[in-house]
C-alpha cells in the first residue's frame, strides 16, 4: 500500500492514457476523464488486467485478482476517469480495497 501524492496520482493518470492511446491506436489528445472505455474506444475488460499488472509491476503491490474483482462488481468502471480512480484506490488499499 502506497500514500497517494500528486505525483502517483499524476504518475497512474500519464500511464492509463498512454495505455489506452496505444491500444485503441487513437491519439492521447481525443481522450477526457469521461471517455468511456467499451461504447467511445472499443476497449474490454482483459485491457483492465492488463493495466492491474502494470500497477501491480510499478508499485510492488500484493493484490489479488479476487480482492478486485469483487470491488469491480460493486463498483463497475466505465470511463478512464473512473479507472484512473480505482487505480488510485488499489495501489492506496492493496487487499482491503473491498473494505472501503
Amino acid at each position: 500500500m502506497h500514500k497517494i501524492t500528486d505525483s502517483v496520482r499524476e504518475e497512474v493518470r500519464i500511464v492509463v492514457f498512454d495505455f489506452f492511446a496505444e491500444e485503441c491506436e487513437i491519439e492521447i489528445s481525443e481522450l477526457t476523464d469521461g471517455t468511456n472505455i467499451f461504447t467511445d474506444i472499443d476497449g474490454d475488460s482483459l485491457m483492465f488486467l492488463e493495466l492491474i499488472e502494470i500497477f501491480k509491476e510499478k508499485y510492488d503491490l500484493d493484490i489479488e485478482l479476487k480482492t478486485i474483482g469483487k470491488y469491480s462488481v460493486k463498483n463497475p468502471v466505465k470511463t478512464i476517469g473512473e479507472l484512473i480512480d480505482m487505480q488510485l484506490l488499489i495501489i492506496e488499499h492493496g487487499n482491503n480495497i473491498d473494505k472501503i
